[in-house]
């Protein structure tokens, strides 16, 4: 879906990314990860050539992007902000209009996605006619999100999308930003310098420093699999979080079937850690497992820490 082949930019004599190259797949989550300088943010921008890059190329479902008017590539992505980028004259309703507006949509259809858009979000139509002053930063960004997903744009590009967030907020928006169904099948690529976001979000990161991508992978791979030194420290303080956000209920439990806990379904590649948060700790609570025979299995917290422990176990001698 898209292919960055041998990227470079520079700013002066300061080498800002140094000949990077990673493919995103379609419906794929990656996240671009590293400290303040590391490159993300002007690789993300290269991909939408809001920055032009010094050398190599950015190819979306098998075009380069170079062949294409930048503000047609635009219309065609949708881009969210940290300060989510919001006009602050401009209403909610506004905002989230402008893209439809440009590609010359009729009033009913931009009022039917606005209202779509909305509904999803969590945010009353009341909304409609406030600006942006008026909203709280969670809502602020939850418009920032809507204007991106307006047309309904295959690739969906974020620059630290939830950082001027309070912890709270940004936990549930992330929350919020995993169930909707609108980015399910978008092909998105993050920026974050949140580590625990990364590993909530992401499908694959790209881990970065000095300009260069250190180790593309999975979490669990950049976990027990690390390329060198810096990755291990990179993730070193919070490994335990980390460790429980990465491994999912299908690499401890063998049984295939349906997976239930408090009378919630549960997908297979739910993480530990959104297991263990619905855990309330009474003798009595269990994982249930029913398999295709209809046979019931239960775990307790004691079983799934012992999956868990043998899962490192063995990982750690591969």
């Amino acid at each position: 879906m898209i292919k960055v082949d041998h990227l470079s930019k520079s700013f002066n004599k300061t080498k800002a990314v140094d000949d990077i190259s990673f493919e995103v797949a379609e419906g794929e989550n990656l996240i671009l990860l590293g400290t303040s300088g590391c490159g993300k943010t002007t690789t993300l921008k290269m991909i939408n050539r809001l920055i032009e890059p010094d050398r190599g190329k950015v190819f979306i479902n098998g075009q380069n992007i170079l062949d294409q008017q930048p503000e047609i590539l635009r219309r065609g992505i949708g881009y969210v902000l940290q300060n989510n980028g919001l006009f602050p004259h401009y209403t909610v309703a506004e905002n989230i209009a402008i893209v439809p507006q440009l590609l010359k949509w009729d009033k009913k259809q931009t009022e039917h996605r606005v209202s779509e858009l909305l509904e999803k979000l969590h945010l009353d139509k009341k909304y409609l006619s406030a600006y942006p002053n008026e909203l709280s930063g969670g809502q602020q960004q939850r418009v920032g999100l809507a204007r991106a997903l307006v047309t309904d744009p295959a690739v969906l590009l974020m620059d630290e999308p939830f950082g001027a967030l309070d912890t709270v907020t940004r936990s549930k928006i992330q929350q919020e930003f995993k169930a909707l169904d609108e980015l399910k099948r978008k092909t998105i690529i993050m920026v974050t310098h949140d580590v625990q976001e990364a590993f909530e979000l992401g499908d694959r990161i790209c881990l970065m420093d000095k300009g260069k991508i250190v180790q593309n992978g999975t979490p669990a791979e950049l976990l027990f699999k690390p390329e060198n030194d810096f990755v291990r420290d990179f993730l070193k303080d919070q490994r335990l979080q980390l460790e429980f956000k990465a491994i999912k209920l299908k690499d401890l439990v063998a049984t295939e079937g349906v997976f239930e806990l408090h009378g919630e379904s549960l997908a297979a590649d739910v993480s530990l850690w959104h297991v263990l948060e619905g855990f309330k700790f009474s003798k009595t609570e269990n994982l249930h497992i029913i398999d295709q025979n209809k046979k019931k299995t239960d775990l307790g917290f004691e079983d799934l820490m012992s999956a868990f422990y043998q899962y490192k176990k063995r990982h750690a001698h591969e």
